[in-house]
């Protein structure tokens, strides 16, 4: 069966419980019976000779074929909103949406600051700015919930086209009061002696932070962990300890001279890579290609690390 053949329902219903993981929840979503969600995934399945789901205990998971379905089925949802979108647009970028995913670190000023800057020219496009941990960045790329992601990154990612790409180094965040400020680097082992404050697990700072220490045999004992950013520079600033940062998240505190980031110089801790994404194969709204190539030009000026 070709797949123009297939009905819209039908990839809309599949891709409702693609993303829930259930019938159920997809049907309530939908607002139709879990019955009829069920029967357009069997005509699916028959219509292509293909199993789409894995059942589980805990739920429904994508097999092979269903995965390569859903990518299908994605970019077609969004390629039919573009083309609805763009006839509205017929007079130029006077109205659009860009719906942007990124991580904590960017959120807290850089991309504010380029959603103000590209506004200014274009004031009829609206944002929404959506801030998640780097990989759920690159998943809602991929799944279509997002047109773009501002994230980290450690290796290649399935069904992402990688726009922009720069180094995304770790630094040490010192205050001005500091011991180690002013110093033109340092390492991983001249940072023990200090108290320092750490982001959770689940971010590539602390990732490639706990991968070099323990190759080096260093511990440390965080005197404040959190999942969130912000409070952690806050911290910097009140408590004297040391932390971690990108120095694109520290742009204007280091510009203003609030705060000092110092260049480590332990060869993994330069690993991580600063990533514009979109999702492959898909053709882009006017306003989210707009501003990709603005976010761009911007990112080459900031130039390496």
């Amino acid at each position: 069966m070709q797949l123009y053949g297939v009905q819209s329902t039908a990839l809309r219903y599949f891709l409702e419980v693609a993303r829930c993981g259930s019938v159920s929840e997809a049907s309530v979503r939908l607002n139709v019976a879990a019955s009829a969600v069920s029967r357009q995934i069997s005509k699916l399945e028959l219509a292509l000779g293909a199993s789409l789901f894995e059942r589980r205990a805990r739920g429904m998971v994508l097999s092979e074929a269903g995965a390569r379905l859903a990518a299908y089925a994605r970019k077609s949802q969004l390629e039919a909103e573009q083309v609805v979108l763009e006839i509205t647009e017929l007079h130029g970028l006077q109205r659009g949406h860009v719906h942007v995913a990124c991580s904590e670190g960017f959120a807290l000023e850089y991309m504010p600051r380029c959603i103000s800057a590209f506004r200014r020219e274009y004031q009829g496009i609206h944002f929404t700015l959506e801030v998640c941990a780097p990989a759920q960045a690159t998943e809602k790329v991929r799944s279509g919930e997002a047109d773009l992601a501002m994230t980290f990154s450690l290796m290649p990612q399935k069904e992402i086209k990688v726009e922009h790409v720069l180094s995304g180094a770790i630094f040490a965040v010192v205050a001005n009061s500091h011991p180690l400020a002013g110093r033109e680097a340092v390492s991983l082992a001249e940072l023990q002696p200090w108290p320092i404050a750490l982001p959770k697990a689940d971010t590539t700072i602390r990732q490639l932070f706990d991968i070099c220490c323990g190759v080096q045999g260093l511990l440390f004992d965080p005197v404040l962990t959190t999942n969130y950013v912000a409070a952690l520079y806050s911290f910097v600033r009140e408590e004297g300890v040391i932390s971690l940062a990108s120095e694109m998240t520290l742009h204007k505190q280091v510009a203003d001279k609030v705060l000092q980031c110092l260049p480590i110089l332990d060869e993994g801790m330069q690993a991580r890579r600063i990533e514009l994404q979109s999702m492959a194969g898909r053709n882009l709204p006017a306003a989210v290609s707009a501003f990709r190539d603005f976010l761009i030009a911007e990112l080459e000026s900031e130039g390496p690390d």
